[in-house]
C-alpha cells in the first residue's frame, strides 16, 4: 500500500501542471499521431517497471500531443470542458473502482445515478417518472432510446422482437430530418432497422424540421396500413444549433402513432435556462430523449444520458436476468443501458449538479450562449467573413473570404496552427464553413477576445497571400 502515496502525489502534480498550462499552451495538439506513436511506442518491457516512474514518463511522452479541451478556448466539434467538482468525483471514480451494473454490488454508485437521474428530469421538465441510464455519450444514447422506440413500437402490432428478431417482423418506418446527426443514422444500424428504413424530412434554412414536410411524410406509408413509425427530432443541429419545433412536430407524430425520439447531444440542457427555455417547448411530450453530460454540462468524457419515457419499454428492451446475479426489485442499472460491467459515470454527474444546483446550471448554459453571442458578433466585423446561421444557442457557423471555400479552409487549417484557439471546418448546405461551439464551463469574455484577435489576424495574413484577381 506504500506506493499509493508517491504514485497520486506524481499523478496530482504532472495534473495540476497540465490543467495550469491551459491559459497559455498552443490549444491544439503540438504533435502528430504518427510522431506521438513513435514517443510512446516500441517494445512492451520484459519486465515490471515502477508505477510512479511510468506515469511520469507517460506524462511527458504525452504531452505534446494533446489537445487543450478542457480549456476555455477550444471549440472545436461539441466538446465541453470538465467541471472542478466533476473532474475531482471523477478521480475519486476511479480510485473507488465501483462496478455500477448492480445495486446490491455497487450501492453507493446506483444510489448516485439515481439522484441523478432524479435530479435531471426536474431541472429539464421531463417526466418525473421516467427511467434514465448512463451511458458512454450521445450515440450509446441515441441507440437506448431507439432501442426502447423498437420495442414499444413492433410490440404495438404483435411482434416480440427481443424474442422474435426482425426477421419477418412489419418492419420500423424512422422519419428523420435531412440534417439529423450521423450518430442516429449509425443507431439505427446497431439495431438492425438499417439506413434503408429512413424516410428524411426537408429542413428549413437552419436545418430545422418542416412540421407540414413531416405531417406529409407520415401520411405516405410505404406499406399503406399502419406502419409501426419512429420519429427522430433534434435540440441543437450541429452546425447552427437550431432545434426543431417540437410542440407541433410532437403533435403531428403522436397523431399517426409514432414513437417520438429526440436527439439533444448539447441542446436538451436548454430546458435549465430560462432564456433559452423556449428553444425546447414542447419537446415534454416526446418518448424518448438523448444527451451528453461531457458537452453542455461540461463532466469528464464519457458521459451519456438516455431518457425514456415508458420505463418498462426501456427495461425491455435492455433488461437481462442470470441465476448468479444480485439483482433488487425496484430494478439495477444494468437494465437501461447495453453493457453489464461499467464505469460508475453517476459520482461525476451527481457532483456537477450539486456543485452548481439549479441556478448554476442555468447560469452556465446562459453564459455559454452569451459567449456565442459575443463571438458571433466579433466575427461579423471581421472584413469578408460571415456568421451565417442564427446564434440561438452555443454554435457559431461562419465562412471567410466572401464565402470563398479555399479562403475559409485556409483560415481554418492556420488557426489550427497558430494555436490561440481551435474550432474545427465542416461543410454546410454544400459550403466550406468553419464551425464555432462554445462549450466550456471556463471560456470567458477574455477568451472570446483573444480567439477574435487570433481570427482577424490569421483572416487578414490568408487575405494577403491570395493571389490579386485579373
Amino acid at each position: 500500500m506504500d506506493t499509493w502515496r508517491p504514485l497520486l502525489e506524481t499523478t496530482l502534480a504532472h495534473a495540476v501542471e497540465y490543467l495550469d498550462s491551459l491559459p497559455d499552451r498552443p490549444v491544439w495538439a503540438r504533435a502528430s499521431y504518427e510522431e506521438m506513436l513513435d514517443t510512446l511506442g516500441g517494445s512492451l518491457p520484459d519486465g515490471p517497471r515502477d508505477p510512479t516512474a511510468v506515469v511520469a514518463e507517460l506524462a511527458t511522452a504525452a504531452d505534446r500531443g494533446l489537445t487543450a479541451i478542457p480549456g476555455g478556448r477550444f471549440y472545436g466539434f461539441v466538446n465541453g470542458g470538465t467541471h472542478p467538482a466533476a473532474l475531482a468525483a471523477d478521480w475519486l471514480t476511479t480510485a473507488w473502482d465501483q462496478n455500477a451494473g448492480l445495486a446490491a454490488l455497487g450501492p453507493a454508485a446506483a444510489a448516485a445515478e439515481a439522484t441523478a437521474a432524479r435530479w435531471i428530469l426536474d431541472l429539464l421538465d421531463l417526466p418525473a417518472t421516467a427511467s434514465v441510464g448512463f451511458v458512454t455519450g450521445g450515440m450509446m444514447a441515441n441507440f437506448t432510446g431507439l432501442g426502447a422506440a423498437r420495442h414499444a413500437q413492433l410490440a404495438r402490432v404483435g411482434w416480440d422482437v427481443e424474442c422474435r428478431g426482425l426477421v419477418g417482423s412489419p418492419g420500423i418506418r424512422v422519419v428523420v430530418g435531412a440534417d439529423r446527426h450521423d450518430t442516429v443514422l449509425l443507431a439505427l444500424r446497431y439495431l438492425g432497422l438499417g439506413t434503408d428504413a429512413v424516410v428524411a424530412v426537408p429542413t428549413d434554412d437552419q436545418g430545422r424540421i418542416r412540421a407540414d414536410a413531416l405531417a406529409e411524410a407520415l401520411s405516405a406509408s410505404s406499406s399503406g396500413g399502419d406502419q409501426p413509425t419512429i420519429v427522430c427530432l433534434q435540440a441543437g443541429e450541429v452546425h447552427t444549433g437550431a432545434f426543431d419545433p417540437f410542440g407541433p412536430a410532437v403533435d403531428i407524430a403522436h397523431q399517426h402513432g409514432a414513437w417520438v425520439h429526440v436527439d439533444g447531444a448539447f441542446g436538451l440542457w436548454a430546458a435549465a435556462a430560462p432564456s433559452t427555455r423556449p428553444l425546447v417547448a414542447g419537446i415534454a411530450a416526446a418518448d424518448s430523449w438523448a444527451t451528453d453530460a461531457h458537452k453542455t454540462l461540461n463532466t469528464p468524457y464519457d458521459s451519456g444520458i438516455a431518457i425514456v419515457r415508458d420505463a418498462a419499454a426501456h427495461r425491455a428492451a435492455f433488461g437481462v436476468s442470470g441465476a448468479y446475479l444480485i439483482t433488487t426489485e425496484t430494478g439495477d442499472p444494468l437494465e437501461l443501458v447495453p453493457e453489464f460491467s461499467r464505469r460508475a459515470r453517476g459520482f461525476p454527474v451527481w457532483a456537477v449538479l450539486r456543485s452548481l444546483g439549479r441556478e448554476g446550471v442555468a447560469d452556465l448554459v446562459a453564459g455559454l450562449c452569451a459567449r456565442a453571442r459575443q463571438m458571433a458578433d466579433g466575427v461579423a466585423a471581421i472584413p469578408g467573413a460571415a456568421v451565417l446561421n442564427d446564434v440561438v444557442f452555443t454554435q457559431v457557423l461562419t465562412a471567410f473570404g466572401d464565402g470563398d471555400d479555399a479562403t475559409t479552409l485556409a483560415v481554418a487549417a492556420r488557426m489550427l496552427e497558430e494555436g490561440t484557439a481551435a474550432m474545427t471546418p465542416s461543410t454546410w448546405r454544400g459550403q466550406a464553413v468553419l464551425r464555432i461551439s462554445v462549450s466550456n464551463w471556463s471560456t470567458t469574455e477574455e477568451d472570446v477576445d483573444r480567439t477574435l484577435a487570433a481570427l482577424r489576424r490569421v483572416a487578414a495574413e490568408v487575405k494577403a497571400t491570395e493571389p490579386e484577381p485579373y
